[in-house]
């Protein structure tokens, strides 16, 4: 799957320019398929035919004629108006040279995102943030201990931390009891001090056992819904990814790029 993303953004990339990479000027408009409780129930149904366990989170008319855009199990997949195909991978303008499951997914991550409470996040920022990032992250994980390192040259350019948790061990082990990392999690978002415990946590030193009520296991599980796979995972404004380490100048180059 890497090499043919590769193959094909080269094929319209490269110093020279392909008949095909350009959209044809005299193509007739694509209408795209109506949303009706139908097409939602039909794709349900696709979907469900692979496993009952899979949730749908959004439906779309996809970019290309006759497929739904759909966000479900934190993949992006299409499927065929008539439920009858279902595609999974990127899908590449070749005239404008850009993957058309980005901006669904950018509105899908903002969009979900905006409903957890300002209350839930370990937030690190200045006093007046010029940008605000969203950061899905392990306690123990070494590249994000890196990036929490860095956290206050990050504020000092203008960016706001706001961290959620991402157990990467998951919430429970084979044998059904919390994993260690899980309740280490727990643990520094009930410390009375959570920004205190959070980045003794990152620097090695466990906090003092404790639980409450905690959104610990809600974030790890919206991290899946928004296709989250490893930490940290940094999430801008605008919803898009902006990498997972970087450097705070790498950072804000990016959020500049994007505004």
């Amino acid at each position: 799957m890497v090499m043919l993303k590769k193959l094909l953004l080269a094929l319209c990339i490269g110093s020279f320019s392909l008949s095909a990479c350009a959209a044809e000027s005299g193509a007739a408009p694509v209408v795209a398929p109506t949303i009706t409780p139908a097409a939602v129930q039909m794709v349900q149904q696709a979907i469900k035919g692979l496993s009952a366990n899979i949730q749908v989170d959004s439906i779309d008319p996809a970019p290309m004629p006759g497929f739904y855009q759909v966000i479900a199990g934190g993949q992006m997949v299409y499927v065929s108006t008539d439920g009858k195909y279902l595609m999974h991978g990127d899908l590449i303008d070749l005239g404008k040279h850009q993957n058309l499951g980005d901006a669904a997914w950018s509105r899908f991550r903002k969009d979900e995102l905006a409903k957890v409470p300002a209350s839930q996040r370990i937030v690190f920022a200045p006093a007046h943030p010029k940008y605000t990032v969203t950061v899905f992250t392990d306690v123990n994980c070494g590249f994000c201990r890196a990036l929490h390192e860095h956290v206050a040259e990050f504020n000092k350019a203008g960016i706001a931390v706001e961290y959620l948790a991402w157990p990467r061990e998951g919430v429970t082990s084979t044998s059904g009891r919390p994993t260690p990392t899980y309740t280490e999690m727990v643990s520094v978002w009930c410390a009375s001090d959570r920004k205190a415990a959070f980045t003794a946590a990152k620097e090695g030193h466990a906090p003092k056992a404790a639980t409450c009520t905690n959104p610990v296991e809600d974030q790890f599980n919206l991290g899946l819904k928004l296709g989250v796979n490893g930490t940290p995972t940094i999430i801008g404004p605008d919803g898009s990814t902006l990498g997972g380490f970087v450097t705070p100048d790498q950072l804000l180059q990016a959020l500049q790029k994007g505004s």
